[in-house]
């Protein structure tokens, strides 16, 4: 398939990731009355589900990323040229800004607004190189599989970390960046972006080190 197409695939995946997560955000904030266990449920229900759905009907076309870090694995890897690794990434940050503005669309909320949800401190931080760790090993170690076991493994293991990481797992630098301008239940504040992405980079960092000492073979496949 030619790149003009793999990236549309991307494109509309991480965008509709992206309005999932902001928007699944804010219907559980206004419908939870203020229970925010409940909204976070709600939040890592929706988004689990879409994963699966869109990795499933997306991966044929563009391999479904939708995540710089996935992205830039496989043109490490020689999976992916890096002219062509550097158009995806391209496109799924602006596919995450689009996906967001969507979301505000459906619930009658300016395009874009700035988060001032704080999520600050070392243990923010590590939490999201936890997450990010856990994502990119789960996508490495699944790919020996076919694809619906991948997007059931992806979308299952966000579900979880949504909830076992004080973070809330955001383990993506594009759907990082687009939640800064979101003033919602799933933003964050822009100041606290650039830790947030720093992380995940170690996190996806060990994890592709690690899966390149326990199974060379499955990340060159």
């Amino acid at each position: 398939m030619n790149l003009g197409r793999r990236l549309a695939a991307e494109g509309i995946g991480t965008a509709a990731l992206l309005a999932v997560i902001v928007g699944s955000g804010i219907m559980a904030e206004r419908l939870a009355a203020g229970n925010t266990a409940i909204a976070l449920l709600a939040n890592a229900i929706a988004t689990g589900c879409a994963l699966f759905a869109l990795i499933v009907v997306l991966a044929p076309f563009s391999g479904a990323h939708f995540n710089p870090l996935v992205t830039l694995n496989a043109a490490l890897t020689h999976r992916l040229a890096w002219r062509e690794a550097g158009a995806y990434m391209l496109v799924q940050v602006a596919a995450a800004f689009i996906g967001a503005a969507v979301a505000h669309l459906m619930f009658e909320l300016p395009l874009f607004s700035v988060s001032q949800h704080a999520r600050s401190g070392f243990a923010q931080f590590f939490s999201e190189a936890v997450a990010t760790f856990g994502l990119l090993l789960i996508i490495l170690g699944a790919v020996r599989h076919s694809i619906p076991v991948v997007a059931a493994a992806v979308g299952a293991y966000i579900t979880a970390a949504y909830w076992f990481t004080a973070s809330t797992s955001f383990a993506n630098p594009a759907v990082t960046l687009a939640r800064a301008v979101t003033d919602t239940f799933s933003g964050i504040h822009p100041p606290d972006v650039l830790g947030f992405i720093l992380f995940q980079v170690i996190g996806a960092s060990a994890a592709v080190l690690l899966m390149r000492w326990l199974s060379p073979a499955d990340l060159d496949a």
